[in-house]
């Protein structure tokens, strides 16, 4: 009886960490929910994100919509899930050469307190005898990361701290290496790397000059990132609306409804809202990823004399928008 007890507590407690961590995911899309666990450290990340149009203050938090590991539900934004690969230790005194082609590279890892002295060296014994580097993460990482198997995605230079950006990018391949930060010691382990994908922005007559074309309208994805009220009162054609605010609803289709190896080109008003999500399109796997700078609101006023071509009527000056 006691044995089928403890059967029913370990259950009722899977799936609360279950129903909790996808609860985290969707609160950490930052669209007016507040996350019910906060981040109990800053992120390694060098830069930060919001999904509010209407405010100017940045929220800090760690980047979302990783893998989990198979021990945790898998994450509705997951593109694909990484094969464990054997992990060894090092040091990560190793590493890509010199003056190779810019790169990304997919990183889990865990955190420890610098002070840790004791943790650090049982985690390193674990990891040696075969022990997965995120199946400990979740037991025993102080990073918020720890609810994704410490999973961090494709990062790239210049988005991490600098002494976590070196160890990563010189580590080798599945091996488990050691760094130190401000936060306090990582053991972080680099599955795989792949050519660095494009993000850039496009000038408003330089995408008009595309939209002329027919076959680029069959080609490229488009996508406006406002809310209806606003695209009710200006739009592009060829443009799918997914508004910012619906994020929960379409976000965790985005690879199912768009092609990551198409170009993707991304608008808003004035050119923010759409620069997150190419970030967060970027993060997800999506190949060249198209900001159109400005927004429609640059795009109205430098092509206000070409806009009788358009048969939308919606399409107007912004000085009331």
């Amino acid at each position: 009886m006691k044995c089928e007890t403890n059967v029913c507590i370990v259950s009722a407690r899977q799936i609360a960490i279950a129903a909790m961590s996808i609860l985290r995911s969707v609160c950490q899309l930052r669209v007016g929910v507040t996350t019910p666990k906060p981040c109990l450290h800053p992120s390694i990340f060098l830069f930060s994100l919001s999904l509010s149009h209407n405010t100017h203050t940045l929220t800090s938090f760690p980047r979302t919509f990783r893998f989990h590991p198979l021990s945790l539900p898998l994450s509705p934004f997951v593109l694909f899930m990484p094969p464990k690969a054997t992990a060894s230790y090092g040091t990560g005194a190793s590493g890509a050469a010199e003056g190779d082609r810019p790169r990304e590279i997919l990183v889990q890892h865990l955190l420890v307190k610098e002070d840790d002295q004791k943790l650090l060296l049982y985690l390193q014994q674990k990891i040696s005898s075969g022990e997965d580097l995120s199946d400990l993460a979740v037991e025993y990482s102080l990073c918020p990361s720890k609810e994704e198997g410490g999973m961090l995605g494709w990062v790239r230079k210049g988005q991490m701290v600098p002494e976590f950006e070196e160890a990563a990018f010189t580590a080798p391949l599945n091996q488990v290496v050691r760094c130190k930060t401000k936060f306090g010691w990582h053991l972080l382990q680099v599955l795989s790397e792949r050519e660095e994908s494009i993000l850039q922005d496009i000038q408003p007559d330089e995408l008009h000059m595309k939209i002329q074309d027919p076959s680029f309208l069959d080609e490229a994805q488009l996508i406006d990132v406002r809310e209806p009220d606003e695209v009710a009162k200006a739009s592009l054609p060829g443009f799918t609306v997914l508004p910012l605010r619906q994020f929960g609803s379409w976000g965790p289709e985005i690879t199912t409804k768009f092609d990551p190896q198409k170009d993707t080109y991304v608008m808003c008003h004035h050119g923010m809202r759409s620069l997150q999500v190419a970030k967060w399109l970027q993060s997800q796997g999506f190949r060249k990823v198209y900001n159109l700078s400005g927004g429609i609101h640059a795009y109205a006023v430098q092509m206000l004399h070409v806009m009788p071509i358009f048969s939308s009527p919606r399409l107007v000056p912004f000085s009331c928008y």
